[in-house]
């Protein structure tokens, strides 16, 4: 795992082989794995990150929502699920 500065983790996650650049952030209890967090942008609460997701810079990743290989494009607020791996949302 990679954080970069300003970075801010919150209690209860499991990140692992994920990358986090500066200013990014994940909320309680969510878990990320294998995956690219962008700069500026925010996991919520109980969210589920997995199987490569790329999130770009500034994107906001709503409590309780799952990816699974998503590519996000910047400056999104994204919910819900969206566990077709290799979904790209512009």
């Amino acid at each position: 795992m990679v954080v970069g500065p300003g970075c801010k983790v919150g209690p209860g996650n499991k990140i692992s082989n994920t990358t986090l650049l500066a200013g990014s952030s994940v909320k309680a209890y969510s878990f990320v794995d294998g995956s690219i967090i962008g700069w500026k942008s925010s996991i919520g609460q109980w969210c589920r990150v997995t199987s490569l997701a790329v999130i770009a810079e500034d994107v906001q990743i709503k409590d309780e929502t799952y990816l699974n290989g998503t590519k996000i494009l910047p400056h999104k607020g994204i919910n819900g699920s969206h566990p077709e791996e290799g979904k790209i949302i512009m």
